[in-house]
């Protein structure tokens, strides 16, 4: 991986998880630096971004771990994703939520404009980004 792809995308990592970025922006930046998509997985506190070459960064996830529910919530995942896109929650509150909401991790799909979100039982919730 280029250095300066790794230093954007952990740059916009920081970002993000201190709370100063919305999802638009660490869309946009990371689209920038090249990656297809990424996963979040909860359970590991671990996220995954993945260049089209090949390239992976895996970093860990920073804050307390919160307890994912053992149910999911589609109705109150939704919520917390509305809440994000309105600029009304940022990402340590998000992790909070969803994981309240029974979310154990999600992969980001940039190439593909949408989220996939995922529950204990394999469930799985399909956000399209915003037009």
């Amino acid at each position: 991986m280029k250095p300066a792809v790794e230093t954007l995308i952990r740059h916009t990592f920081q970002q993000s998880g201190d709370g100063r970025l919305h999802f638009g922006q660490v869309v946009a930046a990371l689209l920038e630096a090249g990656v297809e998509s990424y996963g979040v997985d909860y359970r590991a506190a671990r996220v995954t971004y993945y260049l089209p070459d090949g390239d992976t960064l895996d970093l860990a996830l920073e804050g307390e771990p919160a307890a994912v529910a053992s149910e999911f919530s589609a109705a109150a995942l939704i919520a917390a994703i509305r809440a994000a896109q309105r600029g009304d929650v940022m990402y340590p509150q998000f992790k909070k939520l969803s994981q309240g909401a029974g979310c154990i991790g999600y992969t980001v799909w940039l190439s593909g404009r949408h989220v996939s979100y995922y529950g204990r039982r394999g469930e799985v919730h399909i956000e399209h980004f915003p037009t």
